[in-house]
């Protein structure tokens, strides 16, 4: 009896000092979300610049990351794992810890509803406002395999976050068009991007902005001016429509539609631009068609 009653004393004790010591979280909560891994981990990052204090969200992977929230003279860390159920559904569970006062939220949340919790369950309920706000701005769909157009075009490289990817072509869009409309120079098409490195760990993108031209000898020299020949190549196509900030909501599609049908890419899209954000209009109605090529078999 007396090595039952040890053994039960074991396991209590250490199930006590698990949940106050060992537990990864304060606090757990669980939500449906009618979105894709990567667009509720780009959302995330979007929703955490709204935050007095910014600290950049830890990448893990686009369904599993952490969050720094700074509030309330408090540290929290929010740590998102999410599950996709289907095209447009995701499960979500975020662990939260608060880092200063752990132990008391742990001793406190069994026998009420704290503040802490209480906190926390506004906070994701703000989010899921800001997720559906934010969804309601674009849309895309999934062409499946097509064709890279083949074009000679000027281009300007560029670096920055991904988010300020719409930024950096809007700040190069009068540069490279006013350069080579002064020379005299015949475009050949709407301007798009070329990806050159899309680092997530880093949250940096490195791009080509292009002008594809008609090649001549009147082509003007200019040190930011770089003249390149892009080549046709087998690629997964979407459309999507809306602001060109999110754009690459469609991307982690493709990769997604990619992974499902065991199809090799190279995660470089090229997006091609058929409406110029400075005229405006309805957002729903920009068009942007999105390229992520296929590695050949020897790539």
């Amino acid at each position: 009896m007396r090595k039952i009653i040890s053994i039960i004393l074991a396991i209590l004790v250490g199930a006590v000092l698990w949940y106050l010591f060992l537990k990864p979280q304060d606090y757990q909560v669980n939500f449906k979300a009618k979105a894709i891994p990567g667009t509720i981990f780009e959302t995330v990052k979007a929703w955490n610049h709204g935050f007095d204090s910014v600290v950049p969200v830890d990448y893990i992977s686009p369904s599993h990351f952490k969050q720094t929230i700074l509030a309330n003279d408090s540290v929290y860390v929010y740590e998102w794992k999410i599950d996709q159920v289907h095209d447009s559904l995701s499960e979500v569970e975020v662990n939260i810890k608060d880092v200063d006062n752990s132990i008391n939220n742990r001793l406190a949340v069994p026998f009420s509803d704290t503040n802490f919790e209480k906190g926390s369950r506004k906070r994701l309920l703000d989010f899921n406002a800001f997720l559906k706000e934010h969804l309601e701005g674009f849309n895309y769909s999934i062409e499946g395999e097509a064709e890279i157009f083949s074009s000679f075009c000027a281009c300007v490289q560029l670096k920055t976050t991904p988010e300020n990817k719409a930024k950096g072509m809007m700040a190069n869009y009068n540069f490279l068009d006013g350069i080579l409309a002064d020379n005299e120079v015949q475009l050949n098409g709407p301007p798009f991007v070329e990806v050159l490195d899309w680092d997530l760990e880093n949250n940096s993108l490195s791009y080509n902005f292009c002008n594809p031209i008609v090649r001549s000898e009147k082509l003007p020299n200019h040190p930011d001016i770089e003249y390149k020949r892009i080549f046709s190549k087998n690629a997964i196509k979407a459309v999507y429509h809306g602001n060109y900030i999110a754009s690459d909501r469609a991307w982690y599609a493709i990769i997604d539609y990619a992974k499902k049908n065991d199809i090799p890419i190279e995660k470089k899209p090229i997006e091609v631009f058929f409406n110029n954000p400075h005229v405006g209009g309805n957002e729903l109605e920009w068009t942007t068609e999105i390229f992520m090529p296929i590695k050949e078999p020897n790539e």
